[in-house]
């Protein structure tokens, strides 16, 4: 095992996601995690991440000096190797120049274990305000660039490394390999984690967790949730009730194709429940989007609670919570409630009401969508579930910027249906990772319709490229798929007169506008 001490990076569960590629079960721990804590779980290895503070702030997140003494060989990525430089009595400094992020040509000066197997000079991923210009007793640099002299630092003897650049990210050309050789060259770790022993003791937890209650999951026939179902089906049987509930915030026609994909591909109880008309009333008219994921969370949790009442007595409600939800929402508890600034609540994780009668069952709760999809494989589900778009659980309620009226979700069901069609009939659906349409505040733009002046609303179309969510591109359409999205929306769907093709990228914008 790995252990990830997080400092407050947006990448630390990258890091962790990057570990389990190897074959080797990582898990994430508070920066002030004990070094007595870290004994008990014997790991193999210790990474301390990136993280946005500065090792002399105020409120900097520290490290259990003892930590250092424990003979566990360690990797410090950023602010983890300057804060290691400064506890062992090295010299940090603020650049007095530019802050240096991106692309840099990083040089091997030193033969060193991180980088055995590879070329003297590739391309790393620099993410940094402070740099290293004293290392402590002991050590010695492995690696620079042309404005950093310490890009890279070690002392083999005590077994603490240490890089100024992101190894996790993909535009660290070499970075899996630096990682693999800590991993297995330096720790000696075995590559004995699947996500075939992850099902072994994910079963065990939630029999030993469930025990004879009985288990309620929200099933909203995503990927993530119907996963969800799957794992808890395996391992409780007949203990669980999947309930699907209509919102109202569904795309056209989606809660009966649910229903049939569920049903023609799961032997599992399925209730399903039509609620929409008592979602639209708790956010009719609500602008802010904030509200709107706290009234949907909530409206969630209470709609389960009275249904429930009529089918049995239920003690648990399973979720398909995943780590994005929560690094996003920055949660009391996390890893990063103390260093991570909140984006934005996920349904399932702020959004729930603190009375709430259920105790939580979240399977999924450290892992990246494409570690579900291999899950949900390897549990056999069949390709029509686990390929679906991640599709956010307010539903289009969040896809409407401004208030939500019956109207304007009837508007954007339609202009989804139309992108949702053509981007499978052109062979894209597979190739992108998601594809929200979004309909704009109520400003109306000038349109010209058979000679006559049109006064409607903008929609915008955002496909994009991401192996998990945390970031993303824009995805590349053909200009003729573009146009015949826009032509086919601007013609069919009468109130909307103007689309829009959103090209930002994550970050700094997220994959949903709120």
């Amino acid at each position: 095992m790995i252990i990830i001490l997080d400092y407050g990076s947006q990448y630390s569960q990258l890091i962790a996601r990057r570990v389990r590629e190897c074959n080797v079960y990582s898990e994430l721990a508070a920066h002030d995690i004990s070094a007595a804590k870290i004994k008990e779980l014997q790991p193999e290895g210790i990474i301390l991440s990136g993280g946005p503070a500065s090792v002399y702030a105020k409120d900097a997140p520290q490290l259990d000096a003892a930590i250092l003494d424990l003979g566990i060989p360690i990797l410090g990525i950023c602010y983890g190797l300057q804060l290691v430089v400064n506890m062992l009595g090295g010299q940090v400094e603020r650049r007095t120049e530019k802050r240096e992020y991106g692309k840099a040509a990083l040089r091997v000066d030193t033969g060193s274990a991180l980088f055995v197997g590879l070329e003297d000079n590739f391309t790393a991923w620099m993410s940094h305000g402070d740099s290293c210009v004293r290392l402590p007793d002991g050590f010695r640099r492995i690696a620079s660039t042309d404005s950093l002299e310490n890009a890279a630092v070690e002392n083999p003897a005590r077994k603490i490394y240490g890089v100024q650049f992101h190894p996790e990210v993909a535009h660290t050309v070499k970075g899996l390999d630096i990682l693999k050789n800590f991993i297995f060259g330096v720790c000696q770790a075995q590559p004995v984690w699947t996500m075939a022993n992850y099902i072994e003791t994910e079963v065990q937890r939630i029999r030993e967790t469930v025990s004879g209650g009985k288990v309620l999951l929200g099933l909203s026939g995503g990927v993530d949730s119907t996963t969800v179902a799957a794992l808890l089906h395996k391992a409780i049987g007949e203990q669980l009730i999947c309930m699907f509930i209509d919102q109202g915030f569904m795309r056209k026609n989606e809660a009966r194709r649910v229903v049939d994909l569920i049903s023609k591909y799961m032997r599992i109880n399925l209730v399903h429940i039509d609620a929409s008309r008592r979602f639209m009333e708790k956010v009719q008219g609500v602008s802010d989007p904030e509200e709107k994921r706290k009234r949907i969370g909530n409206e969630f949790v209470r709609t389960f609670e009275e249904e429930a009442r009529k089918i049995g007595d239920f003690q648990f409600l399973a979720q398909g919570t995943l780590y994005p939800d929560v690094i996003e929402s920055a949660v009391a508890g996390g890893t990063q409630a103390k260093t991570a600034a909140k984006i934005k609540t996920h349904h399932n994780v702020g959004g729930l009401p603190e009375d709430m009668k259920f105790k939580l069952i979240e399977p999924l709760r450290w892992l990246f969508k494409d570690e579900v999809r291999k899950l949900g494989r390897e549990l056999g589900l069949h390709d029509d579930l686990i390929n679906r778009h991640p599709f956010p659980g307010p539903g289009l309620a969040i896809r409407i910027i401004g208030k939500i009226t019956p109207e304007r979700v009837r508007v954007l069901q339609e202009a989804d249906s139309i992108v949702m069609a053509e981007i499978k009939a052109a062979g894209w659906y597979n190739k992108i990772w998601q594809a929200p349409v979004i309909l704009l505040p109520d400003v109306r733009t000038v349109g010209v319709m058979g000679d006559a002046r049109t006064y409607g609303m903008t929609c915008a179309v955002r496909c994009v490229t991401s192996e998990d969510a945390m970031t993303a591109r824009a995805a590349h359409l053909p200009w003729e798929l573009l146009e015949k999205i826009s032509s086919r929306i601007i013609n069919e769907v009468p109130e909307i007169t103007r689309v829009c093709y959103d090209i930002s990228s994550k970050p700094p914008a997220t994959i949903e506008w709120e």
